[in-house]
């Protein structure tokens, strides 16, 4: 979701091996989904708040395009909320909940970069630093989701639909819009022992994307995987070790694309922390995700740093069990 900008002509031309998809980024924030991600819970309204934190940068003589600009030398600082209402229906799909959510992401990119070499709102070459910090309301995430459950074992699939919330500048480093239509398809298995404590989750998915209408650039289909592996120190209290990885799959194209074809890569490893706490009678599940990014090409290297807060607003009831009647009576 980070859209930003930067990247210059002269030095495309000086090193041609340094290539970058549009913003460098994809619409699917890496690192989102942590612990217990292939568990569904039971039917009801839930609420979840995510802060995100990115710092990295590209340099290296690459090139980075975003909104039509092209730059080089770019440091980012990104900071976002992403709000999800979740509604999980009583529906069930081959004997699992459908649900369905949607997410509106708002915040702040603070782009710099050494130079900009090229911007659709400038006829001449920029010379010198610049800065740019714009806050807007992001692209709008739909999905709909189906869980099952199975003793220890929980999984579930998902859809998810992005949809461009008209706040994309171009010629503006600072867009926290991608500005590109794009489904993702993702899985989600989670192992869950409650006696011994132990958490295992492991997310795959890809990701399809439409040409950004603003710019022309069409960027390359996406694969990403992210897993957890958890301790339950406490019924409130886990640690464990989280990480992704994403690979494109394709170049990107498009009459927009100034830089070339892009297959960027990135692997991280971080760290996690879970606690649930109880507000009156609301139970509020917290986590905080840490991640160290390395062997990235073509992409910002950095750490990312995720703060989530979920809690139901309203739960059904249980199903009431049927009395079991017997089959022969005495009357």
């Amino acid at each position: 979701m980070l859209g930003i900008a930067l990247t210059g002509v002269a030095a495309l031309q000086a090193t041609p091996g340094a290539q970058a998809a549009e913003s460098a980024q994809g619409i699917y924030v890496l690192g989102n989904r942590g612990p217990l991600a292939g568990v569904t819970p039971p039917p009801g309204f839930y609420f979840e708040s995510e802060t995100y934190y990115y710092s990295g940068n590209l340099g290296g003589g690459r090139a980075f395009q975003t909104g039509g600009v092209v730059a080089a030398n770019v440091k980012i600082d990104f900071t976002a909320n992403f709000a999800t209402p979740i509604w999980v229906t009583p529906v069930e799909i081959l004997g699992g909940n459908l649900g369905f959510s949607i997410t509106i992401p708002f915040g702040t990119p603070n782009i710099s970069a050494g130079a900009v070499l090229f911007s659709p709102r400038i006829d001449r070459i920029i010379a010198g630093r610049e800065r740019d910090a714009n806050f807007s309301v992001g692209d709008i995430y739909l999905a709909s989701f189906v869980g099952w459950h199975s003793g220890n074992l929980h999984w579930s699939t998902t859809l998810l639909g992005v949809v461009p919330s008209g706040s994309y500048e171009s010629g503006q480093l600072s867009n926290i819009s991608l500005n590109r239509p794009a489904i993702d398809f993702s899985g989600a298995i989670t192992y869950l022992d409650p006696i011994l404590g132990y958490e295992l989750s492991v997310v795959p998915g890809i990701t399809f994307n439409w040409i950004n209408p603003a710019t022309q650039y069409l960027t390359g289909t996406e694969f990403h995987l992210e897993w957890s592996a958890s301790k339950y120190l406490s019924k409130e209290l886990s640690v464990g070790l989280v990480g992704y990885y994403y690979n494109q799959l394709t170049g990107d194209s498009g009459s927009g694309d100034r830089i070339g074809p892009f297959k960027g890569r990135v692997t991280s490893l971080g760290a996690q922390i879970g606690y649930t706490f109880k507000l009156g009678e609301i139970p509020v599940s917290t986590n905080l995700r840490f991640f160290r990014e390395f062997d990235v090409r073509n992409r910002f290297a950095g750490t990312a740093t995720f703060l989530t807060i979920s809690a139901p607003l309203w739960v059904a009831p249980p199903k009431p069990v049927a009395e079991a009647k017997p089959i022969v009576s005495k009357f």
